[in-house]
């Protein structure tokens, strides 16, 4: 037997070897026979990327010049003065879209609507958005001089700004919603937030909480310690949470809560969706396992795999899956085919023949290989192509800077509500704006009909189609017309975010999230632990 063992492993080194010496060859010939200059640092990276592509989506290569980003993923910090920037045209100036609450853009003036048309003396015009963000970034306690334009005087000054570190937090909001209710929304598992969420808990209980929403919606993960420590606050201390097993004997262990809980007995609820992923799945996994928390909301992304960063020559980084993980009951969330998706990116439903078995705590079944099915499948809300549109058509944004040009000040965001007279003139505003405004029945009929183009059957059918066209198509007034209801929300939260910063839109958000209101009707809230 140890000779068939040492055997494989001698052929996996033999194939290795061989490899690495055909590609050497493949370079060297390139560089001596091909007809143009050999682009070595595109086409090595290129076979790089590819290469790790085969294995996972999550297994990369990061060059020592995309350290920043991965240090902006796991810290969310970075030195800068703190603010969202737009340039909508690569010839005109930067606008500031949205300063951070106290960040030092808010602390030296910068608005809303200000155009910087230098920095530090070197003109804008003619640089791209990221080449603006680049130079306004730099070191903390460095300077950089802007030449802005006010939006409200039009007056041109040099403003002189302090960089500082700019910390993004991971914990959006943290408020109670109700008398009894305390919500905390969380976008992601950056280093500390761990102890942001644990205090949040202690101030929202001693303001009156009987009740706790944390809203893991549309978080994509982060660091696996920052989710046990998260796990650690309702669970006691030296619970399971989480077993990781890979080919590495290091890449094999357990985690327990290793904090004293701040409440074992409150009643828990966990918004997810099928944008929650990685270290959400192991908070969520967890607390169902446990029978601690209903799980509410979606099926989640079902990334069941754990990345760890290993150095390499000149500064570059491999993030690397070196282990699954695996829940207190046992069961791996990795989607079986994490390349299924229905129509809105969702893991598509697994047949349990094709699934395992496992049980909570208090003997509930739960299934792997699928990301986490919620205990209370909360009803969907689906949106028109025409939201969509104005989404990614950027005309929300532009109609918001466009707002704050026109009005100085708006009520407070509890008093603010966008009116008829209001959402009449968005329409005249987007009626000038060049997006597609097709319905989903116009771009499937114009699908069909380039189908029938092909097959020789238009003419054929010439009346036919005309008559269902005549049907279904809809002018962009119209449509607009049509769809306010379902639009106004993207537009309010889009205006208040610009007067009161980012906590401002989520209250927005909150004022129009059916999916939690049904979610606190639901009978299904745990009462004890």
């Amino acid at each position: 037997m140890s000779i068939s063992l040492n055997a494989g492993a001698q052929s996996k080194k033999f194939n290795m070897g061989k490899w690495v010496e055909i590609q050497t060859a493949l370079l060297q010939e390139l560089n001596r026979s091909y007809v143009d200059s050999l682009p070595v640092d595109r086409i090595e990276r290129l076979g790089v990327d590819a290469m790790l592509a085969g294995l996972d989506p999550y297994t990369v290569y990061i060059p020592a010049e995309e350290n920043e980003d991965l240090q902006m993923l796991v810290h969310k910090t970075y030195g800068g003065i703190g603010a969202v920037i737009y340039k909508p045209d690569v010839n005109g100036h930067v606008v500031i879209n949205e300063p951070y609450k106290g960040s030092p853009a808010e602390k030296y003036g910068l608005v809303c609507g200000d155009e910087i048309m230098a920095i530090d003396g070197e003109t804008v015009v003619g640089l791209t958005s990221q080449q603006c963000s680049d130079k306004m970034k730099g070191d903390p306690n460095t300077k950089v001089v802007f030449t802005v334009k006010k939006i409200r005087s039009g007056e041109v000054v040099d403003i002189t700004i302090v960089r500082e570190k700019i910390k993004l937090p991971d914990v959006e909001f943290a408020q109670m919603i109700d008398k009894e209710t305390g919500y905390i929304l969380q976008t992601g598992f950056a280093d500390g937030v761990a102890e942001d969420v644990r205090n949040a808990v202690i101030r929202l209980k001693k303001e009156g909480m009987k009740t706790l929403v944390l809203d893991l919606r549309g978080n994509g993960g982060g660091l696996l310690n920052e989710a046990a420590d998260i796990v650690s606050i309702f669970l006691p201390k030296g619970s399971l949470v989480v077993t990781a097993k890979g080919k590495d004997p290091k890449s094999n262990y357990v985690i327990k809560t290793d904090k004293d809980p701040v409440d074992t007995y409150l009643p828990l609820i966990v918004l997810v969706d099928g944008g929650s992923a990685s270290a959400s799945e192991i908070v969520a996994g967890s607390l169902q396992d446990m029978d601690r928390a209903t799980i509410m909301g979606w099926r989640t992304v079902g990334k069941g795999l754990v990345q760890s960063i290993r150095p390499l020559p000149y500064g570059g980084e491999l993030k690397v899956t070196t282990a699954k993980y695996y829940t207190p009951s046992g069961r791996c969330v990795q989607a079986i085919d994490y390349s299924a998706r229905d129509e809105n990116g969702r893991v598509k439903e697994i047949p349990d023949s094709l699934t395992s078995e496992f049980k909570t705590a208090h003997g509930r079944i739960v299934r792997d290989g699928g990301g986490i099915a919620p205990d209370v499948v909360l009803t969907d809300k689906e949106y028109s192509r025409i939201t969509f549109a104005l989404v990614a058509y950027g005309i929300f944004e532009d109609y918001a800077l466009n707002y704050v040009r026109a009005h100085e000040s708006i009520p407070a965001v509890e008093e603010f509500h966008f009116s008829d007279a209001d959402y009449e003139e968005f329409i005249e505003f987007a009626k000038t704006k060049d997006f597609d405004h097709r319905s989903s029945a116009k771009t499937l009929f114009d699908t069909m009909k380039q189908e029938l183009e092909k097959d020789g059957l238009v003419e054929a059918m010439s009346s036919e189609l005309k008559a269902l066209e005549d049907a279904i198509n809809m002018e962009k007034e119209e449509f607009l017309r049509l769809k306010k209801d379902e639009i106004i929300p993207f537009i309010e939260e889009e205006i208040v975010v610009r007067y009161y910063f980012q906590e401002a839109g989520i209250k927005v958000r909150l004022r129009y999230d059916d999916a939690l209101r049904e979610a606190l009707r639901s009978e299904r809230i745990p009462s004890r632990w």
